[in-house]
C-alpha cells in the first residue's frame, strides 16, 4: 500500500470507529497529542478527545457519509455529510487531517447548515 493509499485508510477508519462506537480502535488511530480544531471548540490531547466522542457528544448513533477523501503530501482531505439515525443530513463536512508517524496527528473541521 502506497503512503498516500495509507493516509486515505486512516481517515475512514476514523469515521468507522466512530460511527460504531468503537472507541478502543478510535483511540489507536489518534497520535497522544492529537488535536481538533473545530468552530465551536479545540480538543487537545488523545484523551480529551476520545472522552468527548465517547461520553460527551450530544448525539451518538450518527452516520458519517464519506464523498471523497483526497490524500496529498502529510495530509488528508475528506468531504461528506453527518447523517442522524433517520438518515436525515445533519450537516456538511470537510475535515483535514495530518498524518504523523503512522497516526493522525490533528483534525480541523468545517461544517456548513442550511440555517
Amino acid at each position: 500500500m502506497t503512503a498516500t493509499a495509507e493516509r486515505a485508510r486512516l481517515a475512514r477508519a476514523y469515521y468507522d470507529a466512530l460511527d460504531a462506537g468503537d472507541y478502543d480502535r478510535l483511540t489507536e488511530l489518534l497520535a497522544p497529542e492529537f488535536v481538533q480544531r473545530r468552530p465551536d471548540r479545540t480538543f487537545e490531547g488523545r484523551d480529551r478527545f476520545v472522552a468527548f466522542m465517547r461520553d460527551e457528544r450530544p448525539m451518538t448513533n450518527t452516520t458519517h457519509a464519506v464523498e471523497r477523501v483526497y490524500a496529498a503530501g502529510s495530509g488528508v482531505a475528506v468531504r461528506g455529510r453527518l447523517l442522524d439515525a433517520d438518515g436525515d443530513v445533519l450537516f456538511a463536512f470537510v475535515d483535514v487531517f495530518e498524518v504523523a508517524d503512522g497516526q493522525l496527528a490533528s483534525l480541523e473541521t468545517y461544517a456548513a447548515t442550511d440555517e
